[in-house]
């Protein structure tokens, strides 16, 4: 009985952080999170140092916007693999999964826009005989 009770409360560790890990195509990245002023740092660089463009800040964001959060919680994140569209779809996913333990009553709604779920769409293997995955080397009649 008393496992059953210990589910509903937020697992945190002795910082009071909620740890999480998301995955998107060939990325990784550990999230923590915690109560604070609402600054993101990803492997040491700020949110704008690391993701130049405004899209990948946008993905990074939205788990925040859903729950109308924005400004109230620190996030330390470290990424690794892929590239940084992936990157950023890894750290959206970590901080959908870190929100749902940190808070148990953001789940349904991060769970709605499908943010909790792991993208499992990888890159199709490349085939012998085949110029990609998928292309055909230019076909010559002479």
């Amino acid at each position: 009985m008393e496992n059953i009770e210990n589910n509903t409360e937020a697992k945190l560790d002795n910082k009071q952080r909620a740890y999480a890990t998301g995955k998107r195509k060939n990325s990784i990245a550990r999230v923590w999170l915690k109560r604070g002023s609402g600054t993101i740092s990803v492997n040491g660089k700020s949110i704008e140092k690391y993701f130049a463009r405004p899209v990948l800040q946008m993905i990074v964001n939205q788990p925040l916007n859903v729950v109308e959060a924005d400004g109230s919680y620190e996030i330390l994140a470290t990424v690794k693999g892929g590239g940084l569209s992936g990157q950023a779809g890894a750290l959206r996913h970590g901080i959908s999964k870190a929100l749902s333990l940190f808070d148990s009553s953001f789940r349904p709604a991060l769970k709605k826009v499908g943010f909790i779920t792991r993208d499992s769409r990888v890159v199709e293997r490349k085939k012998s005989g085949l110029a990609k995955a998928r292309r055909s080397y230019q076909f010559s009649k002479r």
